[in-house]
């Protein structure tokens, strides 16, 4: 085996094993990311319903199924208000 191989395959075991204590912090990243944007979107009521039933396994798609087939949101963004200007 060459030596260039065998560096390229331990590169590869020590980002694996990176990538893969950083998973979890990733995901917790989305989530919270995910969060703020559907709180400022629909409220925090709304935005925290929302984004709690997204990241439940099998409630999550059942509700994008019901969104795709109704054709909008389950719930409702918040109202924007009128420009007075």
């Amino acid at each position: 085996m060459a030596v260039s191989t065998q560096v390229a395959q331990y590169a590869q075991r020590r980002m694996t094993r990176r990538m893969m204590r950083a998973v979890p912090f990733l995901g917790a990243l989305v989530a919270l990311v995910t969060l703020g944007v559907a709180i400022r979107r629909k409220g925090v009521l709304r935005g925290s319903v929302d984004t709690a039933l997204d990241f439940t396994p099998v409630v999550g798609g059942l509700k994008n199924t019901a969104e795709i087939v109704r054709g909008r949101d389950l719930l409702r963004d918040k109202p924007v208000p009128a420009f007075k200007g």
